[in-house]
């Protein structure tokens, strides 16, 4: 067993840990998106709002690339709203279901 598995297993995630970063990574990239599109709005100088659509284009690419990888993987459903709320409520009876200290 990896030290991964051994973790996930003491904490009562299984497979689960997978799934918990990867959507937390996408609620991370999804908030820089937001919050670059407000900062560009609020800029002054061209410079500066340059420097941030480059950096928003970059958190779009990150947002990108985790969804789809959590699609392939099956832990998110765009286009199927009943089975991501399946999915999330599974998610959410494992997280109820770690033990507390």
């Amino acid at each position: 067993m990896s030290i991964l598995g051994f973790f996930q297993d003491m904490i009562g995630m299984g497979d689960m840990t997978e799934q918990v970063i990867a959507t937390d990574l996408l609620l991370a990239s999804k908030s820089g998106v937001i919050n670059y599109a407000m900062a560009i709005s609020e800029a002054v100088t061209p410079e500066v709002r340059d420097v941030l659509r480059r950096h928003l284009d970059v958190a779009i690419e990150t947002h990108e690339k985790v969804a789809a990888y959590m699609m392939k993987n099956g832990y998110y459903h765009v286009t199927n709203p009943q089975e991501q709320i399946r999915v999330d409520m599974q998610a959410s009876d494992t997280v109820l279901d770690i033990p507390r200290p």
